[in-house]
């Protein structure tokens, strides 16, 4: 039963509420890409579809548009996958339950993937719609985008003619992004000894915490699951014999984590004592926190008389010291912009196996010196601690371009249209389009989107008269000659 079926723009939101139902997580792109090339077979237009599952699809200049600038349309196909503790659905198999409240969409028990599933929508949209006017149009449409932009990093564009590219990875209506920052992915690797131990489990859960991007919403101060966690853990080792045995949380190094659970054995006589210094921990961040963080629970469950292997006392202590010796969160404001991150770090994902404990971390900066000295500081603190470093998946920054035909063209038509000027922004977050202009020379970007909220959360929600709203406006930007 379709959901949207009654919502404006119509051919938006069923090309949505078609996305939707395809799963379509970072690294599992291929149902989705094989989707598009359907649309572009089925409409007879020109594409190309790489082994990563990278697609682009070409449609040639409606009458009397033959002469004017192509336009590049631009977006990604995957999105990030989080689910409510109590869902059981599989992301990576099965579609999205949506649900229309008011004036939003949402998904039950899961994000929704407003980012980047509308920009896919728009521009199948105007792709098949044959009555729209337009110059030739070139729709870019990348994987992997929310774990490193590997997509837009491996793509091919050699076939495409246009210099005007328009992001439609934004989040806000009304504020066009013109610069973002650079970044990459890295992951701290830590092997630990274990030995079979025998004592009281306690198991500690930490939930309830907002969560949110890891760029643009990296200045909220919210609480980091994990990191929190980590100043449990300290609290109770400093003074007590305590044995890790599972430390696991956050599915994204670049979503903030909202969840965390440790497994620790204390010796029997000690597990008051331990248990009261959780919770007075607890207690001072849910204090801490208690503004931007107000749902955070800790909970202890206890289990008298466990024998099993756990980590050693001295490789736990390690362990927790590293996470505590490791920055998170803002590093420094940008000197030239003012309430703009600058340099940040996420510490997205812990994992803890046989092999040891695993960090995730996704780095964001707008200044190239600064990224290099936030990776040589992770990498100086990991080896004092015995610790491995790597990096992934870096991407540059994309710099503000002084002289913008496009983005002049676009601040133009939207004060015509709704009796005011967009805002030009700078974001923390990345978009694809520094990666792109790297690739297309003298390439003019622009990036906007309707509003979405709490874009990589459960609580994701999408703005449908947002939504109707930008989808006009875009059709007045390609129709401008």
């Amino acid at each position: 039963m379709r959901v949207l079926s009654e919502l404006e723009p119509k051919n938006v939101f069923s090309f949505f509420e078609d996305i939707c139902n395809i799963p379509h997580p970072s690294y599992k792109e291929e149902k989705i890409s094989n989707y598009l090339v359907d649309f572009a077979k089925e409409r007879k237009l020109e594409y190309y579809q790489d082994s990563l599952n990278n697609v682009i699809i070409i449609k040639e200049a409606s009458k009397g548009y033959e002469d004017a600038a192509p336009i590049i349309l631009q977006g990604h196909m995957d999105m990030v996958c989080e689910k409510t503790p109590d869902c059981d659905k599989n992301m990576d198999e099965d579609g999205l339950d949506l649900e229309v409240n008011g004036d939003f969409i949402s998904a039950k028990g899961t994000t929704l993937g407003g980012d980047d599933g509308i920009a896919v929508a728009y521009a199948l949209a105007i792709l098949d719609d044959d009555s729209i006017a337009h110059p030739r149009l070139e729709f870019v449409c990348t994987v992997s985008e929310e774990v490193g932009m590997e997509g837009a990093s491996s793509i091919d564009v050699s076939m495409l003619k246009g210099k005007k590219l328009l992001n439609m990875d934004s989040e806000e209506e009304g504020i066009m992004l013109a610069s973002c920052a650079g970044g990459c992915s890295s992951r701290v690797t830590l092997k630990l000894d274990k030995n079979k131990v025998t004592g009281t489990k306690l198991s500690i859960t930490l939930s309830g915490l907002t969560g949110g991007h890891s760029g643009v919403e990296i200045d909220k101060g919210r609480g980091n699951a994990n990191v929190l966690m980590s100043r449990i853990l300290r609290d109770v080792i400093t003074d007590n014999n305590v044995y890790l045995a599972a430390f696991n949380g956050g599915r994204k190094d670049n979503a903030i984590p909202r969840e965390c659970m440790a497994e620790i054995i204390v010796a029997a006589d000690k597990t008051a004592e331990v248990k009261a210094a959780i919770e007075n921990a607890a207690k001072e961040i849910k204090e801490e926190f208690a503004t931007s963080d107000a749902d955070l629970k800790c909970v202890v469950d206890i289990s008298e008389g466990c024998s099993t292997e756990a980590v050693t006392y001295e490789d736990s202590t390690r362990a927790v010291s590293l996470i505590q010796a490791l920055p998170n969160g803002i590093m420094r404001m940008s000197q030239d912009i003012d309430n703009l991150v600058e340099t940040s770090l996420n510490l997205g994902v812990i994992s803890l196996d046989e092999s040891g404990i695993c960090l995730r971390f996704s780095l964001r900066s707008s200044v190239g010196a600064a990224l290099k000295n936030l990776k040589s500081q992770i990498k100086f603190i990991s080896e004092a601690f015995r610790a491995n470093a790597e990096f992934t998946g870096e991407y540059p920054a994309w710099e503000y371009k002084k002289d913008s035909k496009l983005r002049d063209d676009m601040v133009r038509i939207f004060e015509q249209m709704y009796g005011k000027k967009p805002t030009i922004e700078a974001i923390h977050a990345g978009v694809e389009c520094g990666i792109l202009a790297g690739k297309i020379e003298g390439l003019d970007c622009i990036s906007m989107g309707p509003d979405i909220f709490d874009i990589h959360t459960t609580e994701e929600h999408l703005s449908i008269s947002s939504t109707k709203r930008m989808y006009e406006y875009i059709l007045n930007v390609i129709a401008c000659k």
